[in-house]
């Protein structure tokens, strides 16, 4: 009887194991199946590239943000164009296929949006940023800032059109070195030597060239951004951080542009580029850039 009762004991034991057994199993390929159905959800991610015109000062750190974002998103493909925001709007009315503009001003985004060219609901301002002027670390110049930039020996100075060219004149003219004008835009880079006394001006096409012509020493000293100087600490020494009350805000709008060209697949990508632009996350690179994300 007890032998009886013993195994009786022993095969509910057995039982009970193999029960056991298989529910972790089942488990186990729940996990699996669905780890699977994730895997092959990017896998089967439908490839697609977009077009991203932003301006010049943005290069770097896009760079960065384009590769955080495929990480995540290894199907898009981001191809930029970086160029002063002037050029690029002009190649976005002449037909450029775009995606996304990013600018350095508002100026442009708003012909850009009377143009009937901007997605309703896509644009948003992402970054603040600050003109700066430098010279190479150790120069000996004497400027110290806009007040006395007539002491340079040569200038590197974008042109009226290119956003940072822009609000170093709107500046001179708050400063009364400029005489004030509708449109600040259109005082010529004669003028504006004439003004300081016949100082030699190269002017540049875009922010990144102004840059260049002060780090390879062609002029003594130069208007930028301050996010330009990341990388360049040990080359150049700021004279001057340009307060917004000369300048006014320089915020960075967003938008997602008409593509005729586009596909459902290529809008989806881009309105979602634009959020991750958007996101938290992307604001802990820009800041690292030197860039203000403190906008509304």
């Amino acid at each position: 009887m007890k032998k009886r009762i013993l195994a009786m004991m022993l095969a509910s034991a057995m039982v009970a194991g193999i029960v056991g057994c298989g529910g972790s199993s089942d488990s186990k390929d729940t996990k699996e199946e669905i780890k699977t159905e994730e895997t092959a959800k990017t896998d089967d991610a439908e490839e697609t590239e977009i077009q991203v015109f932003i301006a010049a000062s943005l290069n770097t750190v896009m760079t960065e943000l384009a590769e955080e974002y495929n990480k995540e998103h290894p199907e898009v493909k981001i191809t930029y164009n970086a160029d002063s925001s002037g050029t690029l709007l002009t190649q976005i009315e002449e037909g450029y296929e775009c995606d996304i503009f990013f600018s350095a001003a508002q100026k442009q985004m708003d012909q850009l949006e009377k143009d009937g060219l901007v997605v309703d609901g896509t644009r948003a301002n992402v970054v603040n940023n600050q003109v700066v002027v430098v010279s190479l670390k150790d120069s000996g110049t004497k400027v110290t800032g806009l007040e006395n930039l007539n002491e340079a020996s040569s200038i590197a100075l974008a042109g009226g059109s290119v956003p940072v060219g822009k609000y170093t004149r709107q500046t001179l003219v708050n400063l009364g070195t400029l005489n004030k004008v509708d449109d600040v835009s259109t005082i010529t880079t004669q003028e504006i030597s004439d003004a300081l006394g016949g100082v030699e001006i190269s002017e540049q096409d875009n922010v990144s060239k102004v840059l260049a012509a002060v780090v390879e020493g062609s002029c003594e000293v130069g208007t930028t951004y301050f996010s330009d100087t990341y990388g360049y600490e040990d080359k150049l020494d700021i004279l001057q951080k340009v307060s917004y009350d000369l300048t006014g805000n320089v915020i960075y709008p967003i938008a997602r542009v008409w593509n005729d060209e586009a596909d459902e697949v290529q809008n989806k990508a881009a309105d979602d580029f634009i959020k991750f632009i958007t996101s938290d996350a992307a604001k802990a690179v820009f800041d690292s850039y030197y860039f203000d994300t403190n906008v509304e």
